[in-house]
């Protein structure tokens, strides 16, 4: 399983002394953890709930980098992209555009979705495709141009 990985990583990054991973691994098993609790009774996380948070994680980053960025800390902004990496490693690989492109418009010529009155049901059947490999602005950007 994921987290089981992850935890691993953990124990690799304190024996190899990397301050990044460390760092990194321990806030998001912290946030995995926290997760795992959050509802009515603590539970494991499936592998994709984990790279939900995961994926938190790195847009909370991205958001922290484009922050210290605009407010001159271009060195911190710099440790958060380095947190960036990796935690990617832990999320399957980002489409294309072009691959993107291809794979909505399959779904909505096999579905026969051709309206925008379509574009729920749409997204819902793309989404179930892409799951999560893609940023989801452009994904919606893409139907809603495919759909008349």
């Amino acid at each position: 399983m994921l987290f089981e990985q992850i935890r691993a990583d953990l124990t690799a990054a304190t024996k190899a002394q990397d301050k990044l991973r460390q760092r990194t691994l321990r806030s998001v098993i912290a946030a995995v953890q926290e997760a795992s609790v959050s509802g009515e009774e603590a539970r494991e996380l499936t592998d994709d709930e984990v790279r939900a948070v995961v994926k938190a994680q790195v847009k909370r980053r991205h958001d922290a980098a484009d922050a210290f960025d605009s407010g001159g800390r271009s060195d911190r902004a710099d440790d958060e992209r380095a947190e960036i990496a990796v935690l990617e490693t832990y999320l399957p690989a980002a489409l294309t555009d072009d691959d993107v492109e291809a794979i909505v418009t399959d779904v909505l010529v096999a579905n026969e979705f051709t309206t925008r009155a379509d574009m729920g049901r749409a997204m819902k059947a793309v989404n179930e495709v892409i799951a999560g490999r893609a940023d989801g602005r452009r994904v919606a950007e893409l139907v809603k141009s495919q759909l008349t």
